[in-house]
């Protein structure tokens, strides 16, 4: 059973009581990893009380230094991915953009060529407007010859 040199109460670290019992899970984890026997860190756990012996204390901060080194690792590799990820669509978007500008010139040539038609269009009606005024000219001047 742990001392009470060894052990502090849990309640005098200010700490809420999830926090303890995340402090408690991760002593008794890291007591586990370093071969030692986690049996003094649940002894002191069920009487309310935390070790605070120097192996201990060593042994918990070897752990966080590897926790905190493993969720910088992993919060380098997510923050890769999310650079990946957006250039990615960064470079979609950059096509989407260029395919939409493409689009848009052709649709501008195609009401070009649509205005132009226009044009010919109304050429064409006033030469048949032209044709028909000369056609009924030529018919009135064939019916007062005949």
């Amino acid at each position: 059973m742990a001392s009470p040199a060894t052990s502090i109460p849990d309640t005098r670290l200010g700490l809420s009581s999830d926090e303890v019992q995340l402090l408690r899970q991760h002593q008794q984890i890291a007591l586990s990893q370093a071969g030692g026997s986690s049996r003094a860190a649940s002894a002191a756990s069920s009487q309310g009380r935390l070790l605070l012996d120097p192996s201990s204390l060593q042994t918990l901060g070897y752990h966080f230094d590897r926790l905190m080194q493993a969720i910088q690792q992993r919060l380098q590799m997510l923050t890769q991915q999310t650079q990946i990820s957006t250039q990615a669509q960064y470079d979609r978007a950059g096509s989407a953009i260029q395919v939409a500008d493409a689009e848009i010139a052709r649709f501008r040539e195609i009401l070009k060529q649509i205005d132009e038609l226009e044009v010919e269009f109304d050429k064409v009606r006033r030469i048949r407007e032209i044709v028909r005024s000369f056609r009924a000219r030529v018919e009135a001047l064939d019916r007062r010859i005949r």
